[in-house]
């Protein structure tokens, strides 16, 4: 009990002390992690043999992710990617394979086993790209997604695979067992067992799952949930293990069975914190498993063919980049992320291996090859932030000439441009939209909307839009850099024109502010204001009181932001400058002042309102009780004079 505890230290520890050094010089943290497993394993030797044990549970991370990956895929979102799921992911999967099949019997490999290399070596890792793409905040751009949807394709490709390994089998050239209709027969049965287990996974995750998390949340207790999700994946790895299928695959198809169920939002919350510590200690593992005594028995053969491996698939995705139109740093993005081996290929490597597919010392080197593709993946992820921005400095096609101008240019067409111009269009102006994606261009004109390509932080082609005629300009594009230039040129030679920024975060604004837009706004902070709306109005306050409240945090908002951009200095990290520091302490507590001062006036307000209503009550009911005095007087009098002129008659 103590060795593991120890050895499990060992991990943590790992992990605490490289990835914040990792993170600190832009490294990303999955660089980190493998750093951190070649450091305790081949170099320091503070772990061994139990690593490969360890990572069997670690892989569990790979499995969560997975089941994760599959929760988003509804069938109508599957059905909307399907051109890019088919077309890119198919024609990857699918001229890699044949590409390093061909390679492989050229240099003497028997044709089935040269066929089971190319599958195993064709699929990219879903772990270290997705992971990497989320840190960078690239998962949204063109790139992003088109990576995410050749390795979506890999994911749901596995599944033939599966069934088609074993049939690779019936050769006996490389593995010495004799051909015989009973092996023959054997290999069907493995492909129709795989068949099997995923229509079983599916009809299981359709029809079963809903009235169990109904049962279980009759509970309500919170940790019973967990408890019963996480058993829920554990029993689908367990049968997928049972039947020599990779658990991952039968999580994700899980996953993607219950994409459209009531409990798909609770499902994630509860599994993600187990899913980020699996897959880093996951990529540890994969560090301190490389083989470094095969590695340096023939270092130069084995670089050459990881670098051959990426190398070749590195031009079909450029040439799949070209054909799908994927322009400029999409593109960079797109061929960089994708060019190594993946995970999948340790699972495929042994069961490859079971079925005497390949020898044992073949895919004692495809884990190698594996291993160090995914280690050079974070590498080609820095080539992309730090070289390609000024490698790209153009777009790929020339800018479009702009025939025509208007009051408002809108640089930049993703959902934040497409609310603004929907808005300025409906009232009858006139916007000049430019982006510098060209496939986004074409679908709105597709749209009926016309929109002119190009990159928007050309002058020539902000000079060509009109930008001298113009009022304003709304800047919405993703990079911070490109917003930034935009804002400096803007302000500077056309100072009369109104500048209209998107920006990601306070950061962001400051650095606009500083170019010379300041009139920016954040992506979440106005939603953020209305769901603080709504919250109030749920504790109690009354509409006008939501409202004056929400008015008065935006104000003092804005205003703090403008007094905090003057202090902002990009070179000098937030918590260690000290001006900024006081502003926004001094800040935090004025904001809160202006908000209960508010509430006192509503109170003095509303004091004084029945103050008043009281005396005019109090008016009134005095001269009501006026009126009743003079009236009972005047009916007392109108009696005696009647009485008199009685008496007189008499």
């Amino acid at each position: 009990m103590q060795l593991v505890l120890i050895e499990i230290l060992i991990y943590l520890m790992a992990a605490v002390v490289a990835v914040p050094i990792s993170q600190k010089f832009g490294l990303g943290s999955v660089l980190g992690y493998l750093a951190a497993g070649v450091l305790i394993g081949p170099v320091i030797g503070l772990v061994g043999s139990e690593t490969e044990n360890l990572q069997h549970y670690a892989e569990f991370g790979v499995v969560l992710m997975l089941f994760l990956i599959g929760l988003e895929m509804e069938p109508k979102t599957l059905w909307q990617m399907r051109k890019r799921l088919l077309g890119l992911g198919g024609l990857q999967v699918a001229l890699t394979l044949i590409a390093v099949a061909v390679f492989c019997i050229a240099i003497g490999i028997d044709w089935n086993e040269s066929v089971a290399i190319g599958i195993i070596l064709c699929l990219s890792s879903t772990a270290i790209v997705m992971q990497t793409l989320n840190e960078k905040h690239l998962n949204r751009t063109d790139g992003g997604r088109a990576s995410f949807s050749v390795l979506l394709f890999q994911d749901i490709a596995a599944i033939p695979f599966l069934a088609l390994i074993p049939l690779l089998a019936i050769s006996s050239v490389q593995t010495g067992v004799p051909e015989t209709d009973a092996g023959e027969v054997s290999g069907w049965l493995r492909a129709a067992m795989v068949v099997g287990a995923v229509v079983l996974v599916v009809l299981a995750g359709k029809y079963l799952t809903r009235p169990f998390f109904k049962f279980l949340n009759m509970s309500g207790l919170h940790e019973i949930h967990i408890a019963a999700t996480l058993s829920f994946i554990i029993l689908i790895a367990v049968v997928m293990e049972l039947l020599h299928l990779p658990p991952a695959l039968g999580t994700f198809l899980a996953g993607v069975a219950l994409a459209n169920s009531e409990y798909r939002h609770q499902i994630k919350s509860d599994i993600s914190p187990f899913k980020g510590l699996l897959l880093g200690l996951f990529f540890i593992t994969v560090g301190a498993s490389i083989d470094f005594a095969l590695l340096f028995s023939e270092p130069v053969k084995t670089f050459g063919l990881v670098l051959a491996l990426m190398v070749v698939k590195y031009f079909i995705l450029l040439g799949l980049a070209v054909l799908f139109k994927i322009e400029g740093r999409d593109r960079v993005l797109f061929t960089l992320s994708l060019a190594q081996a993946g995970e999948f290929g340790f699972f495929l490597s042994s069961f490859a291996r079971q079925n005497f597919v390949i020898p044992s010392d073949r895919a004692d080197q495809l884990l190698l090859i594996i291993t160090l593709s995914m280690f050079l993946t974070p590498a080609l992820f820095m080539i992309h932030d730090h070289v390609t921005r000024r490698l790209v400095a153009g777009p790929a096609k020339p800018d479009d000439e702009i025939d025509e101008h208007g009051t408002v240019i809108i640089a930049g067409m993703g959902r934040f441009g497409q609310v603004v111009n929907r808005l300025l269009m409906g009232l009858g102006h006139k916007t000049v939209v430019i982006d510098s994606r060209a496939s986004t261009i074409e679908r709105m004109r597709r749209f009926g909307i016309q929109g002119y390509y190009g990159e928007v932080d050309r002058p020539a082609l902000l000079e060509a839009a009109g930008l001298s005629e113009a009022k304003a300009i709304v800047i919405a594009v993703d990079d911070p850099g490109v917003a930034a230039r935009t804002a400096s040129y803007v302000s500077r030679n056309h100072p009369k024109v109104e500048i209209i920024a998107r920006a990601h975060d306070r950061h962001h604004v400051y650095a606009l502010y500083a170019a010379g837009a300041k009139a920016s706004v954040r992506e979440v902070f106005d939603s953020g204001v209305r769901a603080g709306k709504y919250a109030l109005s749920a504790l109690g306050y009354s509409e006008d009181e939501v409202e004056r409240l929400a008015t008065a945090f935006f104000e003092h908002d804005r205003q703090m932001l403008a007094e905090l951009a003057e202090l902002w200095r990009p070179d000098v990290p937030t918590e260690q400058n000290g001006p900024y520091m006081e502003k926004a302490r001094e800040q935090h507590q004025k904001i809160a002042a202006v908000l209960r001062t508010q509430l006192d006036q509503k109170e003095k307000a509303l004091e004084k309102a029945r103050e008043k209503e009281r005396r005019s009550k109090e008016r009134e009911e005095a001269r009501q009780r006026r009126l009743k005095q003079e009236a009972g007087e005047a009916e007392g009098g109108g009696k005696n004079s009647g009485g008199k002129i009685e008496t007189a008659a008499e």
